[in-house]
């Protein structure tokens, strides 16, 4: 089987499932954390060797402020879970907003974590535009160290990659998942994994 070198997640679904579930929109994202974790591990017993966590957006930050606390707080347990796994960790956003979280700034710049291992990426209050209009010193963009994204797959039923890593995802394949995120099973990797292998890629050639 060819397995992708890196694949993006996008977790949707959180406040869909929470509702579902007689809960408040804010509890949804607590219940994305064991998810992340288990596709963590999945994805390195697969071989994959560079995985992105989309953990929400600028825009996100437009929602009620107890969401906004919510998922700004499950974002920095993610990465404290995340971590003991050993990679190549990077979070990458708009730091410079009070909307990215103060405990996850020593990530700024990747660094070995745990022994190290699949290089890591978490984007935490990130935003395309922003991302298009920072450059380093020598023009790359920000998100530079980031490489190009294989597949990106979606829970919740979209096929949007909103605003995700507009330069890294331009020849990602799309693999769409119809249940919520913190409904997440090691077989929707698989699943996501059997259906790459299906695809023509040519990268334009």
């Amino acid at each position: 089987m060819r397995i992708p070198n890196h694949i993006a997640i996008i977790p949707d679904g959180n406040r869909r499932y929470a509702v579902s579930n007689g809960m408040e929109k804010k509890e949804g994202y607590g219940h994305g954390l064991k998810p992340g974790l288990l596709a963590l591990r999945k994805a390195k017993e697969l071989g994959v060797k560079e995985i992105t966590f989309y953990g929400f957006t600028v825009d996100n930050c437009k929602r009620p402020s107890e969401q906004v606390a919510a998922f700004q707080k499950a974002c920095v347990k993610a990465v404290e879970l995340l971590q003991q796994e050993g990679a190549e960790l990077l979070v990458m956003g708009n730091e410079e907003s009070k909307c990215f979280p103060e405990a996850l700034k020593k990530y700024r710049r990747r660094q070995t974590i745990c022994g190290g291992g699949i290089r890591l990426n978490f984007l935490v209050n990130y935003g395309w535009d922003w991302d298009l209009s920072h450059v380093k010193v020598d023009g790359r963009p920000w998100s530079c160290d980031i490489s190009r994204i294989d597949m990106v797959i979606r829970w919740g039923g979209r096929y949007r990659l909103s605003g995700l890593l507009p330069i890294q995802s331009v020849y990602a394949d799309i693999y769409s998942i119809p249940h919520m995120w913190p409904e997440y099973s090691d077989e929707d990797i698989e699943g996501a994994f059997a259906w790459y292998n299906t695809q023509d890629v040519t990268l334009g050639g």
